[in-house]
């Protein structure tokens, strides 16, 4: 299973305030401890909102593009770590860690849909297939640049 482990933004971090010292060195061995047990997929954190831009999409289209920063700071992630891990019981660890890293505010933790999640929605063995195929190339290519 994927887990997406989401740091939420505060005040702080949306003004740019970077992590204190020990913030930064606690995930940097949390992310190392978790990329040598060979669960962790990717993480970083995320500029402010006001670096980003929102679209608005209909019928397929962008009708609209919205420059940031954006109102409802408690609804911002500020941070990620993703994961893939047996089960919430084996993310469970992790996410303790993940939480004494991060030494304040909230995380939220949200699994992933895989691909044979859709089968029953018109997604067939072919169809999964072809995702975990690119999944895997992607993967193989993250750890040659390592």
């Amino acid at each position: 299973m994927r887990f997406m482990l989401m740091v939420k933004a505060t005040e702080d971090t949306e003004a740019g305030v970077p992590p204190t010292p020990a913030q930064l060195k606690g995930m940097a061995e949390l992310m190392e401890d978790m990329a040598r047990a060979g669960i962790l997929l990717g993480g970083e954190g995320l500029t402010p909102s006001s670096r980003g831009k929102r679209m608005r999409i209909e019928g397929g289209k962008v009708v609209s593009v919205i420059d940031g920063p954006f109102a409802e700071t408690k609804e911002l992630v500020a941070g990620y770590a993703l994961v893939e891990v047996g089960s919430w019981e084996e993310l469970e660890p992790w996410s303790v860690r993940f939480a004494a890293a991060q030494g304040e505010g909230e995380c939220e933790i949200r699994p992933l849909f895989e691909a044979v999640d859709f089968i029953s929605e018109g997604y067939n063995a072919e169809d999964v297939a072809r995702e975990d195929a690119l999944r895997q190339r992607l993967q193989a290519q993250q750890q040659q640049q390592q």
